[in-house]
């Protein structure tokens, strides 16, 4: 049962990025972007790198304190908005929204905000998606 439960999970953790992969390949061939690196910060600018290091540091105090604040409180009467997950979701939201701001305002290629919000929507819409459908009965 267990082994069966792993399995599935690898398979789909895999599956979904095989499909974020192929997705950016076609979305930065449709706008034409250059890739950038994986796991590094792509800095427009020394404005953009105080807010993302803004942003960082709020949401990662909002973690620590909403981790202390909901493992007070009761199961049943936690705040969901503090709850780990919501705040990884809501920092990747503000962060790769200021990206694509800062990328409309001074980036060389007009279309690098396209594909950071087009890379926004598909991650929201796929979470989105897996979230209400409990991952397509997968985990049950």
């Amino acid at each position: 049962m267990m082994d069966q439960l792993w399995l599935e999970f690898i398979l789909f953790i895999v599956s979904y990025a095989l499909l974020i992969f192929l997705f950016n390949k076609g979305m930065r061939k449709w706008f034409k972007v250059k890739k950038k690196k994986l796991f590094s910060y792509h800095h427009k600018n020394e404005k953009h790198k105080k807010l993302d290091r803004t942003i960082r540091i709020t949401f990662a105090a909002l973690i620590v304190v909403g981790g202390i604040y909901n493992a007070t409180l009761p199961p049943l009467e936690r705040m969901w908005f503090l709850e780990t997950h919501i705040l990884l979701i809501a920092f990747v939201i503000v962060s790769e929204t200021v990206t694509a701001v800062m990328e409309k305002r001074y980036a060389e290629n007009r279309n690098d905000y396209k594909f950071t919000i087009s890379q926004l929507a598909f991650l929201s819409l796929t979470l989105l998606l897996f979230v209400s459908t409990d991952f397509f009965g997968l985990f049950d």
